[in-house]
């Protein structure tokens, strides 16, 4: 992640910007903001941000079979203060889960916040203890595109079974009542 440069303070200092730290849960961005000191903002993104719409296919069929991920309602405003804490920082670190559903995650929020996934923005761990943390801030990794392929052909393959099981469904029920 690039450095952004600073903004002075109105006391004609400058302001130090901090590294933002995306966790999944508010929990763990409490204890890890603890071990990481104030030099570091860690927040949560408590979950999934964009999802595949519920109320529609969501698929692009036309178009290589794109999915057309939306914000899980209820989400906007977290999303708006992500965005904002993004701004703001000096660098960002995602440091979701290290399974399928973490992956997803950081793929979203990198999308969203303008991250690179090619660039060193992945911060994985499996436990919360002060040294494993440090250790995993201080060896940065890339996204891993595969699990990330992988769950959006999950998402798009079960959303097309749904979707065309339920009409085909729908055509020979109607049909023989």
């Amino acid at each position: 992640m690039a450095t952004k440069a600073t903004k002075p303070s109105s006391k004609g200092k400058t302001a130090r910007k901090k590294t933002l730290i995306i966790v999944e849960s508010p929990s763990k961005a409490k204890t890890i903001g603890k071990y990481l000191g104030s030099s570091y903002k860690v927040v949560a993104s408590v979950g999934h941000v964009r999802d595949l719409p519920k109320s529609k296919l969501g698929i692009n069929i036309e178009n290589d079979f794109e999915p057309e991920y939306i914000a899980i309602r209820g989400k906007g405003d977290l999303i708006k203060e992500l965005k904002k804490e993004a701004k703001q920082a000096q660098k960002i670190y995602l440091a979701t889960d290290p399974d399928r559903e973490g992956e997803a995650i950081s793929w979203h929020l990198a999308y969203l916040l303008g991250i690179d996934p090619a660039s060193d923005c992945r911060i994985v761990f499996n436990e919360i203890t002060k040294d494993t943390i440090k250790n995993a801030v201080k060896n940065r990794s890339t996204q891993n595109g595969c699990v990330q392929i992988l769950h959006c052909c999950f998402n798009v393959s079960g959303k097309l079974t749904v979707y065309y099981t339920s009409f085909i469904n729908f055509l020979f029920c109607n049909q023989y009542l």
